[in-house]
């Protein structure tokens, strides 16, 4: 697929429906109602496929050669060849963006081996499926950046590959589910005895103003986050570094917070029914959010006016 494509073929499928999302599939702009993978694609059998989850602010994409970068860091950890090239990815994310009215997105794209004969083993040849859609980024509520969100602890029963942003996400999907039925928005996982992430957010426990964050290795995704927040503790003046955290130290925490594409940086409050700290977002909070929202107008948008 050259950029041209981009411009001119795939451009030209996009006013199908008025009302309905266009997503990207193989090459083409269609709505997401005819977007169709056949069922030997690789990734429906196998989940055997990577993904990446990228913010919008005012239509600008928000650190994206960051996101790139892991993006093709996890196609090569499983050997699937990048199909593009860096301009055509960018082509091929900003067309989708302006096809739909929100000003305020988070794109998710998906790439999987491709359909092949059902074997466990690679295929001899295939063609990678590269699949793309926006939807609108909903702001956390006021009410609850105030207040904070509760979280739960739970053993980690995930692969030992979690620096690969894998469609294969059942673990994540379990621990998320015990969170919710546990009244909770989020889960915090250990391994081992120490902290390694939430099932879809970095973790980070703050203490004697120091923000603590878990080893960058095999065990945890180096959330595009990991690289913020270091920035922004550092911008801040807040001190910053990664350790091996217990839980217990878990509960001795100051504050703890977390941190996603579409959370940014969040409150959490109380941790398995207790409290955390005084029981509400604390000092360091504060300013690794404000700090949060001078970056995303850096990157060219107003944040009070999306908020």
């Amino acid at each position: 697929m050259h950029t041209s494509q981009l411009d001119s073929n795939a451009l030209n499928t996009l006013e199908s429906k008025d009302h309905e999302p266009t997503v990207y599939l193989n090459g083409a702009f269609l709505p997401l109602s005819e977007a169709k993978v056949p069922v030997l694609d690789r990734g429906f059998i196998f989940g055997d496929g990577i993904y990446e989850v990228v913010p919008v602010y005012a239509r600008r994409l928000f650190r994206w050669p960051e996101h790139l970068a892991r993006l093709k860091r996890s196609l090569a950890k499983i050997r699937i060849d990048n199909p593009y090239s860096d301009s055509q990815w960018l082509a091929l994310i900003e067309s989708l963006i302006q096809q739909h009215p929100w000003s305020e997105q988070f794109v998710y794209l998906h790439i999987t081996r491709g359909v092949a004969k059902r074997d466990h083993a690679f295929p001899k040849a295939s063609k990678p499926t590269v699949f793309a859609m926006t939807s609108a980024l909903q702001a956390v509520p006021q009410h609850v950046r105030r207040e904070g969100v509760a979280a739960i602890t739970l053993d980690d029963q995930r692969w030992l590959h979690c620096d690969i942003k894998s469609i294969s996400l059942l673990g994540n999907v379990l621990a998320r589910q015990a969170a919710v039925d546990a009244d909770a928005a989020e889960c915090i996982q250990f391994r081992d005895g120490q902290m390694t992430e939430g099932s879809s957010s970095n973790i980070w426990l703050v203490r004697h103003g120091e923000v603590l964050g878990a080893p960058v290795d095999h065990r945890i995704l180096e959330g595009i986050r990991v690289g913020l927040m270091e920035t922004l503790c550092h911008g801040c003046g807040i001190g910053f570094r990664n350790a091996a955290i217990s839980r217990e130290e878990l509960f001795q925490a100051d504050e703890l917070l977390l941190t996603s594409a579409t959370k940014e940086v969040l409150a959490i409050t109380k941790v398995d029914h207790k409290p955390v700290g005084e029981g509400k977002p604390g000092p360091v909070y504060h300013r690794l959010y404000e700090a949060y929202q001078a970056a995303i107008a850096a990157n060219g948008a107003n944040p009070q006016a999306i908020r």
